[in-house]
């Protein structure tokens, strides 16, 4: 059967650019490493592009997009940055460029290897910023579980580590999605010394063992007071960007009670009016609600307002 269609172009194609080198380190053998993101969003027709000789992501500056990073999550074990990739398109079909970001494990680095790797993320962006179409001054940052936690600190607007590569260049971000991250270090090890102690069954049998454990390291008898130097909830300060956090009431792994208070804190410090909290009702971690609609809509709102404007 022959037929004629007539198709509205509400949408541009997306397209996804991998394994971008951001940042080279040496790992625990003193071996180069290189750390990589990729960058999804709309670029139109790339490959027709190319296949003329064009720069297939040379956009004019009037189309240049906010940038929103997105940190996976996986217990601070190194997680596939592009795992949850399919579940994004969503912020690269409203306009934004998303980068998913690979960081250090923590058996390739305790803390803070891990922010560092995303500032310097961050960095890597501003300055080739040209090069992929992106606005240097709307840079946004999300992720999940151990990604949250590390996208709210990032949104501390705090300088972390010696600079090597791109000194001189901002870290800092505009807003922040924490998405059920553990992000008080000092209640999530309370959470894993009572559960060692009680449960004689527990997944872990001592306190290195464990996530929050393996990423601060060291001596664990002062292993909480340490870890408040990786923990927002005591981070909170002028230069923190605008802020969404959103929790599973029955998270099995990331009591909600932990994002919730932290909440309370960003109240207290006078950072409302930027600052929104959401409990979804009957989500765990990480489970399905998160990517419903209902969800999706509130994000994107969060980062119009921060990013688009």
């Amino acid at each position: 059967m022959r037929n004629n269609l007539i198709v509205n172009k509400k949408r541009k194609g997306i397209t996804l650019l991998d394994n971008i080198v951001y940042s080279t380190i040496l790992d625990s053998d003193g071996n180069p490493q290189e750390l990589c993101l990729s960058l999804m969003m709309q670029h139109g027709n790339v490959e027709s592009r190319m296949a003329n000789g064009l720069n297939p992501h040379e956009i004019a500056d009037e189309e240049k997009k906010p940038v929103i990073l997105w940190l996976p999550g996986g217990g601070y074990r190194g997680s596939d940055k592009n795992l949850t990739v399919p579940e994004m398109t969503y912020l690269s079909d409203h306009g934004f460029c998303v980068a998913f970001v690979y960081y250090r494990g923590s058996s390739q680095g305790v803390f803070p290897a891990q922010i560092i790797d995303v500032q310097s993320a961050i960095r890597f962006l501003r300055v080739n910023a040209d090069k992929f179409g992106l606005l240097t001054d709307k840079i946004g940052i999300m992720g999940r579980s151990a990604g949250g936690h590390l996208a709210a600190l990032a949104g501390m607007n705090i300088e972390y580590g010696e600079i090597t590569e791109n000194k001189g260049v901002s870290s800092y971000v505009q807003a922040a999605c924490d998405w059920f991250g553990p992000v008080d270090m000092p209640a999530m090890f309370d959470k894993e010394i009572k559960a060692i102690e009680e449960n004689p069954n527990y997944r872990w049998k001592n306190l290195s063992e464990t996530h929050p454990g393996a990423l601060i390291g060291g001596d664990m008898v002062d292993v909480k007071e340490r870890s408040i130097s990786a923990s927002p909830p005591y981070l909170i300060n002028k230069e923190t960007c605008p802020m969404l956090i959103m929790h599973g009431t029955v998270d099995r792994h990331v009591p909600c009670e932990v994002s919730s208070a932290f909440y309370d804190k960003l109240v207290e410090f006078g950072l409302e009016d930027q600052t929104e909290y959401y409990e979804i009702e009957g989500a765990n971690h990480g489970s399905d609600e998160f990517f419903q609609s209902e969800v999706q809509d509130i994000v994107v709102d969060f980062f119009k307002r921060y990013l688009m404007c």
